[in-house]
């Protein structure tokens, strides 16, 4: 019965989950921000069962695949040319936010330095979940989004040392800064060391294996057993599951076939998407499991705390921003002629961008019961408390002005990648023709064959070329006319399979094979969300 109750709870969790991701996206709205607050709604409703989570749970069952997942679809390059200012917001962002919380709570809260410095490291690192499902979506700048990506992919791994040794100075009643920095640089190396050898091992098995399914599965694995190794020597598990997805996405495009990556590319869609879902909508439910431990009477107190709490770490991060951006330029000047200063409205934008959520969540129900002595561990439901308001006012107030806040500052996407796209798809099209000069002198083509061939390619580049010489805005006339009369085409084609079906004349096993190559052809195009008309 109990287990018939679980899933009971896993259905009705779900269900909740698609219909409020389907409202968000009517009202255009990010999703997390729905989720959480819709969270809300349910942890209030008589009835809906109380639902606590177990922290060990959630790190292994949620944050390997999602840091994998973002760092396969991080930019190597990208990462690599702006990890000045990755660096100094994943490491020096995370160690002055920790700080400043630490010293709001010890003074105005009264908290123990030891639970201070827990507080401040649990609420310290922006999440990885909330960047990528909230920043992409709002279609900012391609450096913005590589920033805060790099920074919710490596921050986790300074707040956990940090957060970890706090817990032993309040189980054990000693701070050693000393060890603390040992255990940093030890969890970073072994970390990334660990994400490159399960990454080798996966490039291996995928390399052996000619099975998309199989294919599929070992790249699901993988983040998994790069945590779990991480965590049974002590290492960094956050920077192994993102070595491995970064690694992995520089020889996935040779070792697996077009049919694995398009399936791994809907199975991980959809895995992400519902795992992004559920652990949102949780840190809502949270509230009902939270309420029944803490007296009405310092109820108030300690929402007032989480007021203080949040101010301060949206406070630090809008002055460090701007200082990390400045500092450096200020001290080298060949750092400002490599990389001049970028414009305020991009660097304001990261400032007020840092959302909380998953990590903070599980950092904070992960506090242990009690300290060595057998006495309850000090302040640990108000670092709880505190914690899940820090995740609700950065997720709504920060996330709900994002928009507007884009369109106030009229930050839009950059020229560079369609420049790099130009050149890339001429490279390409120019190494065909060579390869199809190369293959006339063989016997088993066909001269026809070649022709047409040739003449395609042919037909590519004075595309590209064509397109070079007119502005910008023809150039997106000529494609979405073009893309229309593409997209019409295809309707027709499927329309007429379709119909065909009805009629009896072809089966569904034919419509289906037929069917699977015009889906293919609409997902090159970027027609993939299209429906037939009817």
């Amino acid at each position: 019965m109990e287990n018939l109750h679980q899933l009971e709870i896993i259905i009705l969790l779900l269900a909740v989950v698609l219909a409020l991701t389907t409202l968000a996206r009517l009202i255009f709205l990010p999703y997390p921000i729905l989720l959480v607050i819709g969270g809300l709604v349910l942890a209030v409703v008589p009835g809906v069962p109380t639902v606590t989570l177990n922290p060990d749970l959630v790190f292994l069952v949620f944050l390997p695949p999602i840091l994998a997942a973002a760092a396969y679809f991080t930019s190597l390059r990208e990462f690599r040319a702006n990890i000045r200012p990755i660096s100094l917001l994943a490491v020096g962002l995370v160690l002055a936010t920790t700080a400043a919380v630490a010293v709001a709570a010890h003074v105005l809260l009264g908290f123990g330095w030891a639970e201070a410095v827990a507080l401040g490291a649990i609420v310290s690192p922006p999440d990885a979940v909330s960047a990528t499902a909230i920043g992409k979506r709002l279609n900012m700048p391609h450096r913005v989004v590589t920033i805060l990506e790099g920074e919710s992919l490596v921050n986790d791994a300074t707040a956990l040392v940090l957060y970890r040794t706090a817990v032993a100075a309040t189980v054990s009643g000693a701070f050693l800064w000393g060890e603390t920095l040992l255990q940093f640089l030890y969890a970073a190396v072994a970390g990334i060391a660990v994400g490159f050898l399960v990454g080798i091992v996966t490039r291996w098995v995928l390399y052996l294996v000619e099975d998309s399914f199989t294919e599929v599965a070992v790249t699901l694995l993988g983040p998994y057993v790069a945590w779990v190794i991480g965590e049974s020597i002590h290492a960094s598990s956050v920077l192994a599951c993102v070595v491995w997805g970064l690694y992995l996405r520089q020889h996935v495009s040779r070792i697996v076939s077009p049919a694995t990556r398009i399936q791994g590319r809907a199975v991980w869609d959809l895995l992400i998407f519902l795992l992004n879902g559920v652990i949102f909508i949780l840190i809502g439910l949270q509230l009902a499991a939270l309420r029944a431990d803490i007296s009405t009477e310092r109820l108030g107190s300690v929402m007032l705390g989480g007021a203080l709490i949040s101010v301060t770490v949206i406070l630090v991060r809008l002055g460090w921003v701007p200082l990390a951006a400045m500092l450096p330029r200020v001290l080298s000047a060949s750092i400002r002629k490599r990389d001049p200063m970028p414009p305020w409205p991009h660097i304001f934008l990261v400032s007020w961008i840092g959302m909380r959520g998953i990590v903070t969540l599980a950092g904070a129900m992960a506090l242990p019961m009690t300290i060595n002595s057998g006495a309850p561990f000090p302040f640990r439901t108000e670092i709880i408390l505190l914690s899940f308001s820090v995740i609700l006012s950065t997720l709504v107030i920060q996330g709900l002005t994002l928009t507007p806040l884009i369109r106030r500052l009229g930050v839009a996407e950059g020229s560079a990648w369609e420049e790099e796209e130009i050149q890339a798809r001429r490279h390409a099209a120019g190494a065909a023709l060579s390869r199809l000069n190369e293959l006339k002198e063989e016997a088993w083509p066909k001269p026809d064959h070649v022709d047409q061939l040739q003449g395609h390619y042919g037909k590519r580049l004075d595309d590209i070329s064509s397109n070079e010489a007119v502005s910008p805005e023809t150039i997106q006339e000529t494609n979405e006319a073009l893309l229309r009369l593409k997209e019409a085409a295809l309707v027709a084609e499927r329309s007429a399979l379709i119909r065909l079906r009805d009629e009896g004349t072809i089966s569904d096993e034919v419509l289906h094979r037929l069917e699977q190559e015009l889906d293919i052809e609409a997902l090159r195009l970027g027609l993939g969300e299209r429906r037939i008309p009817w």
